[in-house]
């Protein structure tokens, strides 16, 4: 895409607020979303986030401020990917300087960042129940507002968002859906809707029957009426809007997003329509950027990348957790042929490429449906085979019913690999892993491990696997700072054993997972000793038990929320031994911490070395 430095007469330079957006001639907005997706490519390349999801929205995003009254017109995103040509149009342009950074603007709408954000969001599915509920709101309070939900194809495959249709339907409220289309979630998208949208999009048979329809019309005028209902009624055997209008709502299109002569008329005369309405709209991922289009998942998520040379693929560098369990699955499934992996929508992100390319009739990504996955696997294992669940920790949190009462309670052998453990960085709150180890120490039969290395990581999925019970194996994003090669064999470690890394005195540093070099680096400022305790339940009771005895204060390290989690365990089992010596609990707060650098927020938490060894002094003294 061709780029020119800012000038005096840039359209985008001009709108401070939706307000100066809505002064523009209807004719100058596609220049002005040429700027837009010309902005969004150089500053995403600075400061790293959501690419290619927000340049298929730039057209959308500008004709729903033009044409409707935001703020007080609600506007409802769905996850929130695809929001950053909102977050410039509505005032926050030089704020993208700093996006995803620390005390910078969040990658995702937040209430309190401004009033044109009327929704937290960075999970999916959520924008129509939003949406129904401010619609509603509006009602009861007698106030004419619009509220519009935009949700993407990839987001319809979750449960909730078919829950809030079928709720939608019989409210018969004044509120709008749009299904932003564009084949893909971040993975590919997978699913029967999806083949349904997939056909919709080729166009064949529903464009060949509007223009035959077209043709009677010029014939004989007295068919109109029956050409009209033929025309609906074949339309309705071969698109998806049958499906959305027996919810009760009124489907219109597909229409073309990136086409404002169909999408400003659309939005204009649809905003007049009383009771539930749900337009179609097709977008392209990456549009406007060549290599984005192209590769749309490379570029869903980027770090800073050079504009005329785009991302390098393939890329050596550390070697992270992720890679490690997607190599262990590669090597287990090879090993045993009862191994099945199951991910929600995230194949890249859980490093399950290759399995799938290796063992494509053993790997199941059934779509953005968390919960479904878990019950799923629970079922597959019920049968004999044994279910490895790639999914992040903050995800996992969508699933916690189906874990507690399909898998815990009936004591089945599901592997749980959570991934994104503890501080994940610039995706912020919504993404932090920072409460799986509080939800799961609670759950009964549950066995909880924290690797504290790559190698550990790979000895810890197998000891999981090897258990005919539910194992949770918790790792952080990217790969510890150290050079620690995996292995390539499929070792297990002793079931519930951690290990004494450092003899010292005094104190003892009781490290659960990330958090070991940190504490065996403190442990040499102060001669402490450091245990790796690995296992979270059930927790080394025998270690726990000699350190007591031997040290005058315990401190209990985890990148988790300090209420509940390990330190939790340690507390419990040391009251049921009758072991009576001072423990400190360390772990992340008791407030949502926000985005930023993974080593800055750690910093801020207290959990870095030098805030560590601030809080043992503290009580020391």
């Amino acid at each position: 895409m061709e780029r020119d430095s800012p000038s005096s007469d840039s359209l985008l330079d001009g709108i401070a607020s939706p307000v100066d957006l809505r002064l523009l001639d209807k004719r100058d907005l596609p220049r002005l979303a040429e700027e837009l997706r010309t902005f969004l490519v150089e500053s995403v390349s600075r400061t790293g986030g959501h690419l290619s999801s927000n340049l298929g929205t730039v057209e959308l995003t500008i004709a729903l401020h033009y044409v409707f009254n935001t703020p007080y017109d609600r506007l409802v995103w769905d996850v929130g990917h695809q929001s950053y040509a909102h977050k410039i149009l509505t005032g926050r342009r030089a704020e993208m300087a700093r996006l995803r950074m620390k005390d910078g603007i969040a990658g995702f709408p937040r209430r309190s960042e401004s009033e044109y954000d009327t929704f937290g969001v960075g999970h999916s599915s959520t924008s129509i129940s939003a949406a129904l509920g401010m619609a509603l709101a509006a009602r009861r309070l007698g106030e004419e507002k619009k509220v519009v939900a935009i949700i993407g194809d990839g987001a319809m495959s979750a449960g909730m968002a078919f829950e809030a249709l079928n709720n939608a339907g019989i409210a018969n409220v004044d509120m709008f859906v749009i299904l932003n289309d564009n084949e893909m979630s971040i993975s590919p998208p997978v699913g029967a809707l999806n083949r349904i949208l997939t056909r919709l999009m080729s166009g064949k048979t529903y464009n060949a029957a509007k223009e035959a329809g077209r043709h009677m019309l010029g014939f004989a005028p007295p068919l109109l009426e029956l050409a009209r209902r033929a025309e609906e009624h074949v339309k309705g055997m071969i698109t998806p809007g049958a499906l959305f209008e027996e919810f009760g709502f009124n489907y219109y299109g597909p229409i073309d997003g990136h086409d404002f002569n169909a999408l400003l008329p659309t939005l204009e005369n649809i905003k007049k329509l009383k009771g539930p309405q749900f337009l179609h709209v097709i977008t392209r991922k990456g549009q406007g950027y060549k290599l984005a289009e192209t590769n749309p998942i490379l570029y869903h998520g980027v770090g800073k990348f050079d504009v005329d040379t785009g991302i390098a693929e393939n890329k050596a560098g550390k070697l992270t957790y992720t890679q490690v369990f997607g190599d262990w699955l590669c090597a287990m499934a090879a090993a045993d042929s009862r191994l099945v992996g199951i991910t929600p929508a995230m194949r890249e992100g859980s490093g399950m490429t290759r399995f799938a390319e290796e063992f494509p009739d053993r790997y199941y990504d059934v779509g953005i449906a968390e919960q479904h996955a878990v019950t799923f696997a629970a079922g597959l294992a019920c049968e004999g085979l044994k279910p490895v669940v790639a999914i992040y920790s903050t995800f996992l949190q969508r699933a916690y019913d189906q874990l507690v009462h399909d898998v815990a309670l009936q004591n089945l052998p599901v592997v749980f690999a959570i991934d994104r453990g503890g501080l994940v960085g610039a995706d912020g709150a919504t993404h932090h892993g920072s409460f799986d180890l509080s939800y799961l120490a609670c759950v009964p039969n549950i066995t909880i491990m924290t690797p504290a290395d790559e190698n550990e990581c790979r000895r810890m999925l197998t000891t999981a696997y090897k258990l005919n019970t539910p194992v949770a194996v918790r790792y952080p994003r990217g790969g510890s700072d150290f050079a620690v090669t995996a292995g390539n064999d499929l070792e297990a470690l002793p079931p519930g054993k951690g290990e004494l890394r450092r003899e010292g005195k005094d104190v003892a540093l009781l490290s659960f997972g990330s958090l070991l070099f940190t504490a065996l680096a403190i442990g040499d400022t102060l001669d402490a000793s450091v245990a790796n305790m690995r296992f979270v339940k059930p927790i080394d009771r025998e270690l726990l038990a000699r350190l007591a005895k031997s040290h005058t204060l315990l401190v209990s390290l985890e990148e988790n929320a300090v209420v509940g989690g390990a330190g939790a365990e340690v507390a419990r089992a040391l009251t049921e031994m009758g072991l009576d010596v001072p423990l400190l609990r360390l772990g992340l707060p008791d407030h949502f911490i926000e985005h930023g650098d993974q080593k800055e927020l750690l910093a801020e938490a207290g959990l870095d070395a030098e805030g560590i060894l601030s809080a043992i002094r503290k009580v020391r003294c």
